[in-house]
């Protein structure tokens, strides 16, 4: 019941910020859509479990394994249900935003 709660709620504010971006990338737009993982990937995607942690992984590395979760070509939990939600300007913005991010070590 809790894992369904925790996906409707990305959803739902991932479709939301996602409205943020497409008006051309207000300041912290790819900050915003990238909370949205937060809850399962950790905060600033620094995963403290077996979650795979975003923080540092190559941008274009990330945007190829969302695509595939949006296409249904990559198996995943809940990841190909939520990147169906995103527009490939969302996937990428948010895949920057973790690419700069500082792996926690």
């Amino acid at each position: 019941m809790q894992f369904r709660f925790v996906a409707v709620l990305v959803a739902v504010t991932a479709a939301t910020a996602g409205e943020s971006v497409a008006q051309g990338s207000p300041p912290g737009a790819s900050r915003d859509l990238a909370a949205t993982c937060a809850g399962c990937h950790g905060t600033r995607g620094a995963s403290q479990g077996a979650i795979p942690t975003l923080a540092g992984m190559e941008s274009q590395a990330m945007v190829s394994r969302m695509q595939a979760f949006k296409a249904g070509t990559r198996p995943g939990t809940v990841m190909p249900q939520l990147a169906k939600g995103y527009t490939d300007r969302q996937i990428e913005s948010i895949a920057a935003w973790y690419g700069a991010q500082r792996a926690q070590k």
